[in-house]
């Protein structure tokens, strides 16, 4: 049986980027508004309030999860890209999702949000060189990152969790 934790696989962050390899996950990165859109189209309200897995997040948490995550992935950037390697403040995403916003809101409010995240998180990240990406951050759970490294993680990230939200439609024909 698939992990429904991990429907596109884990992330793997290691190993050098091309430079190829980079602007193709820039323009993933830039993509995610559309697709993230796409899955959500149609959805009733009880299907938002639904979890893509037992103990699970519902699709709505995941939504919100997303623009909270992406926005402290963009403000890392600007750290790591302005400062020397500096400290980032981690956060509990589990405690984020529970919070009265993430449970109740209504999803477009993330959604545009990230559609205008995205939009100058990939300007940002069109216009970094090579150079920019070896550049590190500290996280204190997880230790030095690089910015492609970090790339990575949340190109996997957006494709992750959208396809939490496609593969619940799909299990429940929606």
């Amino acid at each position: 049986m698939t992990d429904l934790r991990y429907p596109i696989g884990k992330a793997s962050i290691e190993g050098e980027l091309t430079q190829d390899q980079r602007m193709a996950m820039i323009d993933e990165v830039g993509r995610l508004p559309s697709k993230l859109r796409a899955a959500l189209q149609n959805l009733n309200p009880h299907q938002l309030e639904t979890s893509y897995r037992p103990e699970g997040w519902t699709v709505r948490q995941v939504v919100h999860h997303l623009a909270d995550s992406h926005m402290n992935a963009f403000v890392r950037f600007k750290l790591a890209l302005t400062e020397s390697e500096p400290t980032i403040k981690p956060y509990n995403e589990k405690l984020w999702a529970e919070t009265a916003d993430a449970r109740t809101a209504p999803f477009e409010l993330s959604l545009n949000l990230i559609e205008s995240l995205h939009e100058r998180w990939t300007l940002l990240m069109s216009t970094m060189e090579a150079k920019d990406f070896l550049r590190v951050m500290i996280h204190p759970e997880r230790g030095r990152l690089m910015l492609g490294n970090t790339l990575r993680l949340y190109e996997w990230h957006g494709r992750h969790h959208t396809a939490h939200i496609t593969a619940l439609r799909e299990r429940m024909g929606w």
